[in-house]
């Protein structure tokens, strides 16, 4: 194809990108540079025959005008990045040189919510991926070797977790833990324990929500797997049994190298999803015990009164820069298994 073709032929995909994916990246990183203006105050002087008080009150008027002049807010630079709310430099420095043991500097730094809920991002999509790809493939594995027969319906059930929604999944196991659910109530009857609550503990709080992660992706990675398994060369699979391989050798070294390209993608997308986790913790009314990225966003934008755009920009930079990170061990070694194979 001459390059002039070319170019006519992916303009469309690269003014697509360009309007919908470049210029609100670019957006958003100029509003995590401003924050919100401070409310312009008036001090009045009330004298009475009792003496004089002063009241404060805001101007609206002025306040209004304010934003109208200068929409975005008012300049803060990387100010915002490293408040309190986020990176939390001095809180972190402080922190350090009063420490007593690394224990006592990690308990103090999970106090601050930027890094309580990076913690649990990164506990979730550190532990959840390989699960889901774990589970998925033996998902696969186990349909695959179903007769005919059983196949369809057993692959429309496993699919069943991948077609509702997010939130109304999380809900629906929220409804099964809580103690008056059927998992809720058959754990108090299993421990003899009336005041057991899976949403009371922490800890029990973040295996339910990465129990219900790889719960929701696993059929994801079900399908993509079973999809690879129809394309494994039958004659490989003979030469190996004829060679006496066992049905674990012949998994490991026949199917699993020919689906490694499949695993990758599986990855990309799994890292992605899941350091962008929100809906569980929305639905399972989590926030006591586990907060992530997104919910931090979502709460700057969910107030009433103030939204803290900037904030909420720069927590959100720092998602994309995060995901940008962990994506890039597997886009290395995805382009050198590429240029090897070119070779």
């Amino acid at each position: 194809m001459k390059h002039r073709t070319f170019f006519w032929f992916i303009l469309p995909s690269l003014a697509a990108m360009f309007l919908f994916i470049a210029l609100p990246l670019v957006s958003v990183a100029i509003q995590s540079m401003h924050v919100e203006h401070d409310q312009v105050l008036i001090v009045s002087e009330n004298c009475g025959p009792f003496g004089c008080t002063e009241a404060t009150i805001i101007d609206n008027e002025a306040t209004a005008k304010l934003k109208a002049e200068k929409p975005l807010g008012k300049f803060n630079g990387l100010g915002t990045y490293t408040n309190r709310s986020h990176l939390a430099f001095s809180e972190v420095a402080l922190a350090w040189s009063e420490r007593e043991s690394l224990s006592d500097f990690g308990s103090k730094i999970m106090n601050l919510p930027f890094y309580r809920a990076l913690a649990f991002t990164l506990t979730y999509t550190f532990l959840v991926t390989p699960m889901v790809i774990f589970f998925g493939f033996l998902i696969a594995l186990g349909v695959n070797g179903l007769p005919k027969m059983l196949k369809g319906p057993t692959i429309f059930f496993s699919l069943l977790p991948m077609m509702v929604t997010p939130l109304v999944g999380s809900l629906i196991l929220l409804w099964m833990i809580d103690s008056e659910g059927i998992i809720g109530a058959a754990l108090q009857i299993m421990f003899d324990d009336p005041n057991l609550s899976l949403k009371a503990s922490g800890t029990l709080t973040w295996i339910t929500l990465m129990f219900y992660g790889v719960w929701h992706s696993a059929p994801f990675a079900f399908i993509v797997f079973y999809a690879g398994l129809q394309t494994v060369n039958e004659d490989t699979l003979e030469a190996a049994m004829v060679d006496g391989a066992s049905r674990w050798e012949r998994v490991r070294f026949v199917v699993i190298p020919h689906l490694v390209p499949l695993a990758t993608f599986i990855a990309l997308i799994q890292l992605m999803d899941n350091f962008r986790v929100f809906e569980p913790i929305v639905g399972f009314s989590a926030e006591a015990h586990a907060t992530s990225l997104s919910y931090i966003i979502y709460n700057d934008l969910s107030g009433t009164d103030t939204k803290f755009f900037g904030s909420a920009a720069a927590t959100s930079v720092m998602t994309i820069i995060g995901i940008a990170i962990l994506l890039l061990p597997v886009l290395i070694r995805t382009w050198r298994d590429f240029n090897r194979k070119v070779v």
